[in-house]
């Protein structure tokens, strides 16, 4: 005997094989893709760290921080977030190793932190 499968039965089946043959639209995380300052890179002055992501962030969620050596932040401002880019301005920083961490809530909710470094070296 051969049983009929519903249409909608066979349109929820297609939906799940496209979701899973496709886990980065199922499963998207806003990732660092780029900063600047680079991370691991020393610079000879910073005025702002720009962090790109792979994914649209939801701007009242996600947040950064840049300390000094100390612990103490540098930052300066609020996060200003434009997409898939999340900036901050920094204070006047003397030559020493900063510490960027960021958490971003990517406009599908999934969340996702992280911390690079960078150092400034002066003239």
């Amino acid at each position: 005997m051969i049983q009929r499968i519903p249409k909608a039965s066979a349109r929820i089946a297609f939906a799940c094989a496209v979701a899973l043959a496709n886990p980065g639209i199922a499963l998207a995380h806003a990732a660092l893709h780029h900063a600047s300052p680079d991370a691991g890179s020393a610079v000879s002055d910073a005025h702002e760290v720009t962090l790109t992501f792979t994914d649209n962030l939801e701007a009242a969620l996600s947040s950064v921080e840049v300390t000094d050596s100390t612990g103490a932040r540098v930052d300066e401002g609020k996060p200003q977030v434009y997409g898939d880019v999340m900036r901050i301005g920094l204070k006047t920083l003397l030559p020493g190793s900063y510490r960027v961490h960021w958490r971003a809530v990517s406009v599908d909710t999934h969340r996702s932190e992280g911390s690079i470094t960078f150092s400034v070296s002066g003239q």
